[in-house]
């Protein structure tokens, strides 16, 4: 009697060059944000990532290109939450939360991102420049997001009114984002509420004309 042939296993689908890219910053964004930028290594990112090391060198040219692309992309990603929210068109006490409750969530998902973006530094000059010119991006394109939200009561003659009312909200997320890295157990509903005490119930009152003078 002929023996049936084994059904061939089937092919397995190849990931595309844009969806290994992909693979290879994930996994990148835990190394770096475990081992810093000069304690990670290319082999463990390949590791991570399930790849080979001549593979993370087809899509990036050094690991200083890897980092400041995770740098850009972590930053544009997160920048892009509030557009998401503003674009709604619902008054800002309506998506406030929600953006917030978002935004906290895109730091839950990616742990290490929080870490890269707002505490690591790699004593590099031309990776720290690079940095500085991103998080410099992020503000440029968000500060006129802040005029909107916040006028007609903000006074724009008064000079950096625009830049203090971002630098204390940036200052409210960024630190619970560190704190909340510290402490994982804390559930993120708590550090929204934090977040949501320390910005809205004040800007709440800002927008109320209930302007603090000394």
């Amino acid at each position: 009697m002929p023996k049936t042939k084994a059904p061939a296993a089937p092919a397995r689908k190849r990931m595309t060059a844009p969806d290994r890219r992909k693979v290879i910053e994930d996994g990148a964004t835990d190394v770096f944000g475990e081992r810093g930028y000069h304690g990670a290594s290319i082999e463990e990112i390949a590791r991570r990532s399930g790849v080979t090391v001549p593979v993370i060198y087809d899509h990036f040219a050094s690991k200083r290109d890897l980092y400041q692309r995770l740098i850009e992309r972590h930053y544009a990603e997160l920048r892009s939450i509030w557009f998401e929210h503003t674009a709604q068109g619902a008054a800002l006490g309506d998506w406030i939360a929600t953006a917030i409750g978002a935004w906290f969530g895109y730091i839950e998902h990616h742990p290490f991102a929080g870490r890269m973006l707002f505490r690591d530094t790699t004593g590099d000059p031309d990776i720290e420049a690079a940095h500085r010119v991103m998080r410099d991006r992020s503000r440029d394109e968000l500060l006129p997001l802040v005029v909107e939200l916040a006028s007609p009561h903000l006074d724009l003659s008064e000079p950096y009114a625009v830049e203090l009312a971002w630098e204390t909200m940036r200052a409210v997320l960024q630190g619970l984002a560190l704190w909340w890295y510290d402490h994982p157990d804390v559930p993120r509903d708590a550090i929204v509420a934090s977040a949501m005490n320390s910005i809205w119930v004040g800007f709440e009152r800002f927008l109320a004309g209930d302007v603090w003078k000394a």
